[in-house]
């Protein structure tokens, strides 16, 4: 039976819903894979074969360029493949958790993605220098920083996001109430009308926010939309691949006295002398010491 190759635009389960060239129109079709275990993600490309009209069996995976996931102490999750960017919406009412925001980079980083912090409602003016100033810690570690106003100012938004993902395979993280979902409605202005297409082509049964979906925005770019969560567990990293995900801490890696210095309280420890004089803060440096703690937790998927 012939192969042929598409991409994965959302996934219910062990259900997928793949955009494929046919004939030489645009079809999106229902397939799922072979057996019980799926490594399917959202934004791959695969081979499948037809089983009916709009029906397939993915057949294999093409080679990914980039993976993100999370993963607690029992399992990972992937959220995205083939992803170059990733935009962390924050905003300047409710607040926003440090935690999440430095997980999503340390993810970012360690999965080879460029990640952006968006800073939205900012005509919130009373929280807006509040705000500002926790976003210029991670400007200050070299993240970019975009302002802008879903509700306030819908046209300038809408131009300064389609900017930033012009070419770009983007995922769209934040906490719920940050205003993730108007920043997709802007981009995307039928996002809703094709979530509940999404939702029967998958017989979710319901119109669901829980599922990772694609949106193609022309034929070179795509944005990802995944659903709000509030932890961001990265169990799977190791402490090695840990210390090269903070960027603050690369000029000191290699100085240490041991060269197998954990940088928890190991005497002449290069990375303790530079959170002693600033130039890594304290929140980064604990941060890094949960994630390793909970990296020695993880029991295997």
């Amino acid at each position: 039976m012939a192969r042929l190759q598409g991409l994965v635009i959302a996934a219910h389960g062990r259900h997928y819903l793949i955009q494929a060239d046919i004939d030489g129109s645009q079809q999106k079709l229902h397939c799922v894979t072979r057996g019980k275990k799926s490594d399917v993600s959202v934004g791959d490309v695969v081979e499948f074969a037809l089983t009916s009209k709009n029906q397939g069996v993915i057949e294999a995976i093409t080679p990914r360029k980039t993976l993100l996931y999370r993963s607690d102490q029992y399992k990972s999750k992937m959220l995205a493949a083939n992803l170059t960017q990733l935009l962390i919406v924050v905003a300047t009412e409710p607040s926003f958790t440090d935690d999440l925001v430095s997980r999503a980079l340390v993810a970012a980083e360690s999965s080879g993605i460029k990640p952006h912090l968006i800073l939205n409602k900012v005509d919130v003016t009373d929280s807006l220098p509040k705000a500002r100033e926790r976003v210029g810690l991670y400007e200050k570690l070299g993240y970019p920083v975009h302002e802008v106003s879903a509700k306030a100012d819908p046209q300038k938004t809408r131009q300064i996001m389609e900017d930033l993902m012009r070419d770009q395979s983007t995922i769209l993280i934040g906490q719920s109430g940050m205003g993730k979902s108007s920043l997709i409605n802007l981009l995307i202005p039928d996002a809703e009308i094709a979530t509940r297409e999404i939702s029967a082509a998958l017989d979710t049964g319901k119109h669901t926010t829980t599922f990772t979906r694609l949106y193609q925005m022309d034929s070179h770019s795509y944005v990802i939309d995944s659903p709000g969560f509030q932890e961001f567990g990265l169990h799977h990293l190791s402490e090695g691949m840990l210390e090269r995900a903070f960027p603050e801490f690369i000029p000191h890696l290699g100085h240490c006295k041991f060269y197998n210095c954990h940088h928890h309280a190991e005497p002449g420890c290069a990375v303790l002398a530079a959170v002693k004089d600033g130039s890594i803060t304290t929140m980064r440096h604990e941060l890094f010491e949960q994630l390793v703690h909970e990296s020695a937790q993880t029991i295997g998927y």
